[in-house]
Parts: C-alpha cells; sequence; structure tokens
C-alpha cells in the first residue's frame, strides 16, 4: 500500500468526514482514527508489516529495497491528499515494524473566534512588536491558536509574516498580507538560523513553531529587540511553565541577563487546554493568560522562581490583565477537571 492508493484515500476521507484529529496505521492492527478524543476503528481489515512497510518507505522517500529503510527509526513530513485534506506524517518503528501516524490538518485556517478562544487573543496578534507565547502540552491545539493569530493578522494588517514551521501545517494564503512560510530542514536548517534569516528578509512577525533551545531563544528575543513582533510556541503546561523553560535554556552565565532582555519584550504569555464541553460532546479551549505587568517583570528580573511568576499572574488575573485556569473554567460553568494533558487533537 502507498499514500497514493485508493484504499489509503478512502480511509482517510472516512477519518476526515468524521473530524478525526489523527490516524494510526500499524502493523496487526486495523485502520484507526482519533475522534471526539477517542480511538475508533475505521477498517476491519488488519494491516501487514509489508503494507505498514510500504507506507513508511513511500513517506520518506525511499524505495522498498533501500538499505536506509532499515535504519530507519523516526520521520516526520507533510503529505496532502487531493481532494481529502493535508496530514503531518510521523514514521516509527515499533515490535520490529512500520507505524504510521497522521494528523489531520484541515484545508481552512483556522480563527480565533472560531476556535472560541478569547478575544484577546486577537487583540495580542495586533501587537506591534515584542514577543508573544503560546504555550500548551502536546495535543493542546496551540498550533491552531498561532495559526488563527497569523490568519488574524493576515486579513486585518499590512505585514510581512515569515514562519518556521516542523513541518508546514496550514497553508496561509496572502490576503492582507504577505505570508513566507519556510520548514525547517527543506527551507531553512534550524530555527535559529531562520528568525537570522528572518531579520534580513524584511519580516515584520515571525513566527516560531517550536522555541526550545538556546541559541533559539537568544535570537528571538534579539529580533523582538530589534522591532518584531515573534510569535513563538513553547511545550509548557501552563503559562508560568513556559516562562521559567525560556529561562532555563539560558546559558547559566547569561541567565541574569537573559531574564531582565525576556522581561523587557514580553508581551503576553497564554497556555491552554482542550477540556470537555458543558454539552457533553467534543472538548473547547481553556486559555490561561497575562501580560507583564510590573509584578511580572519585577518577577523575571529578579529570579524568574515559579512561587513569584504564578504570584504574579493571580496579581494580573485580579487587575483584569489576566487569567487563570480557574477562572476560565468558572467563567466558562464548567468544572475543575484534571488538567494533565489529553489524548491529541489537532
Amino acid at each position: 500500500m502507498s499514500p497514493t492508493s485508493p484504499m489509503l484515500a478512502r480511509v482517510l476521507k472516512a477519518a476526515v468526514l468524521r473530524e478525526a484529529s489523527d490516524v494510526h496505521a500499524k502493523a496487526g492492527d486495523v485502520f484507526r482514527a482519533r475522534v471526539g478524543g477517542v480511538l475508533v476503528p475505521l477498517t476491519k481489515q488488519r494491516l501487514t508489516p509489508a503494507q505498514t512497510r510500504a507506507l513508511a518507505a513511500t513517506f520518506a522517500g525511499f524505495e522498498l529495497d533501500d538499505p536506509r529503510l532499515d535504519t530507519l527509526r523516526d520521520f516526520d513530513c507533510s503529505w496532502g491528499v487531493a481532494g481529502v485534506g493535508r496530514f503531518r506524517v510521523n514514521v516509527l518503528r515499533q515490535r520490529s515494524s512500520f507505524m504510521v501516524v497522521l494528523r489531520v490538518i484541515p484545508f481552512s485556517v483556522p480563527t480565533p473566534e472560531g476556535l472560541g478562544l478569547p478575544d484577546v487573543v486577537s487583540r495580542f496578534a495586533e501587537t506591534e512588536q515584542g514577543l508573544i507565547l503560546v504555550a500548551g502540552p502536546s495535543g493542546s491545539g496551540k498550533t491552531s491558536t498561532i495559526a488563527a493569530m497569523v490568519h488574524h493578522i493576515n486579513r486585518s494588517r499590512e505585514r510581512h509574516v515569515v514562519t518556521l514551521e516542523d513541518p508546514i501545517e496550514f497553508l496561509h494564503r496572502d490576503l492582507s498580507s504577505s505570508i513566507t512560510q519556510r520548514e525547517i530542514g527543506t527551507d531553512t536548517d534550524d530555527v535559529a538560523l531562520g528568525i537570522q534569516a528572518a531579520l534580513r528578509q524584511d519580516a515584520d512577525v515571525i513566527v516560531i513553531g517550536d522555541l526550545r533551545d538556546s541559541v533559539a531563544v537568544d535570537r528571538a528575543i534579539r529580533a523582538a529587540e530589534s522591532g518584531c513582533l515573534v510569535l513563538a510556541a513553547v511545550s509548557a503546561a501552563d503559562a508560568a511553565g513556559a516562562l521559567l523553560q525560556l529561562v532555563a535554556t539560558l546559558p547559566l552565565a547569561e541567565r541574569d541577563v537573559g531574564r531582565m532582555r525576556l522581561a523587557s519584550v514580553l508581551r503576553a504569555v497564554l497556555a491552554q487546554r482542550l477540556v470537555p464541553s458543558g454539552e457533553g460532546e467534543g472538548r473547547i479551549p481553556v486559555v490561561e493568560w497575562m501580560e507583564p505587568i510590573p509584578a511580572l517583570r519585577d518577577a523575571l528580573a529578579g529570579g524568574g522562581e515559579a512561587a513569584a511568576l504564578q504570584r504574579a499572574l493571580e496579581k494580573a488575573t485580579k487587575e483584569g490583565k489576566g487569567e487563570t485556569f480557574a477562572r476560565a473554567l468558572a467563567e466558562a460553568g464548567l468544572s475543575q477537571p484534571d488538567l494533565t494533558p489529553g489524548p491529541p487533537t489537532r
């Protein structure tokens, strides 16, 4: 079976029609799709190791007899099926055979209102310059939120937006803005080099799909200092955790200065989780956010300790400059759930 086979196209089309977030293809099992957070079977016939090997080979760009296929362990790419949709693909090995997981990427770019995000997210997207962090665990929807922020800029402002993604997921069409989408490993070697290059490409907005290493963090801060708006995704459980993670990436000798630089350019930090809706169907985003009130800047400059950052968030919430997860849930009329990361969703 290849990614262009009619059978696979039918499976993926069925998954898209059921609004699945992911499709699993594993040797010895049927095709499964994650619908509403639950894995459900899509077929009755189990896949053979030969079929999943053929999928892995084509996604990775190898012939079936290529010896490199036998050393392939993990591989990521994006893939499109005409008339069906686009997918983020992860190829992996398990029990000596291949498995493929495809994340469904809608053709249409999401909007903040369409995702049910609070109005403050659109306001953050209208910031002229500085650093905005979007945090959340894997599968929390932060990629969709950043895409929605980019779309808000695209439809309302005349800007040059450069995105650095691994891989490219949502495809943005130029509207009021010009959107340049660069894939890590294909269009640029890494995030740090991509940020540096964007500053020579007359970028007004730089979007970073995953901000994680010290060089990239330093260059993201420099880009914000130079007058760019930088939107960056961070894998962290909450708003305070996102700031702690960025500080922790900085070299110890540069950490004191780095905290002050971060405090200077920070314009907002938000974190989100997906929780069951009050109607019992599907999940909705719950967003924790804060703007850099003096207490937050002081907490960062003074050491960036978790307790101080949390106190700053609570103070920001009282002043109308932030929102905790607990208050966001209460305002939505939802009970406090277990906020550990749930099943992935797009």
